[in-house]
């Protein structure tokens, strides 16, 4: 079976009661009414409501981490003015140099949003005692590779009720995405921005995102389990994704790449089931994206180890693999893997995420 059979811990929640997994998209989940996906998106409202409502802006003048220029030098020479000094352009780099993610690092993040702990470790305590706590945690990861530190910020959350245009999501504010993007660059770490479409196109939601997408220290986390279909509502079934939308965004991301000579914007994709992607083979290379298959779910190590198995078995090539933990539900029962488990995994994921 599926890490926890797919849905079915996720709609047990936090008391950890497995039924049974959901058939294709459109069927609803098992599990009681008061389950962790029926919790998440009410916890995600709340969280935003602290933080003054939606609304991600856009434009402004990017400014990014590595992209500051240099003078050059002048000097005088016998007979002749001085030449005016002439500025060089650094190509923007990643927060802790290069302009190329992998093979060269590992990213390790926390994922969250303020003010809703039950959404991740990202949400809990002070944002910079939890990126110090996460730069420890992260040296355990290491194994011979430079580590790049990750702070996956919610910037689009799905909602259980359809909002005043109907779309099942709410925008986090710009003033909470600023603040993480400074956060972020203080650290220098990576911003990476999750969204959860809720009835939205993930497309039309990424776009919505440009102002922080044309930074070099800013990539893009997409949730299919929150992209739902017409009639249906999230939290009470998958939502589902398809390689050619996934295609899509990483063209799009591709194409900010270029305009802006920006050194490599990560693009993940979460999956706790096999049902809620399908064709992945779609997914082109894209120059300047790296792509990642990031297996979520939730259970005990060998139920993540069969999991791992069935989500990356015949993984396009040139995609990435990513891992996610989960502090509470995979120690309901069980325990939390340890490092060394986490990169004995074959093969070793390139990007761990603690929830």
């Amino acid at each position: 079976m599926e890490m926890t059979d797919g849905m079915s811990r996720r709609a047990a929640g936090r008391r950890g009661q497995a039924e049974h997994a959901p058939g294709p998209r459109g069927l609803s989940a098992p599990g009681p009414a008061a389950s962790r996906r029926g919790m998440l998106p009410a916890s995600a409202a709340a969280g935003l409501a602290l933080f003054g409502g939606a609304g991600c802006g856009t434009g402004g003048n990017p400014s990014g981490a590595g992209s500051g220029a240099g003078a050059g030098g002048g000097g005088r020479s016998s007979g002749k003015a001085s030449p005016s000094p002439r500025r060089t352009r650094r190509r923007p780099r990643l927060p802790r140099g290069g302009r190329e993610l992998f093979p060269r690092y590992r990213m390790v993040g926390y994922c969250g949003l303020p003010g809703a702990a039950a959404l991740g470790r990202l949400g809990s305590g002070d944002p910079d005692e939890r990126i110090r706590e996460l730069e420890e945690k992260a040296q355990d990861f290491g194994d011979g590779r430079e580590l790049m530190p990750v702070l996956e910020l919610l910037a689009t959350v799905a909602n259980p009720t359809p909002g005043p245009d109907g779309e099942y999501r709410t925008r986090t504010p710009r003033k909470t995405v600023r603040r993480f993007h400074e956060l972020a660059r203080k650290h220098d770490a990576l911003l990476l921005l999750n969204v959860q479409p809720g009835r939205a196109a993930a497309l039309d939601e990424v776009k919505a995102l440009r102002e922080w997408l044309v930074r070099p220290d800013v990539g893009v986390a997409l949730d299919p389990e929150w992209d739902m279909g017409p009639g249906e509502t999230p939290g009470e079934t998958y939502g589902h994704t398809s390689g050619k939308e996934l295609d899509e965004v990483a063209a799009y991301l591709a194409d900010l790449v270029e305009e802006h000579d920006l050194p490599d914007k990560p693009l993940v994709f979460h999956q706790v089931s096999t049902s809620v992607v399908s064709d992945e083979d779609a997914i082109r290379p894209a120059d300047g994206v790296p792509v990642v298959k990031c297996a979520d779910g939730i259970g005990s190590p060998d139920l993540k180890r069969a999991t791992w198995r069935r989500l990356v078995d015949d993984v396009p090539e040139g995609m990435h693999t990513g891992f996610k933990l989960f502090y509470e539900e995979d120690t309901e029962g069980s325990r939390l893997m340890r490092p060394e488990e986490v990169l004995a995994l074959r093969p070793a994921p390139e990007y761990v995420v603690y929830e």
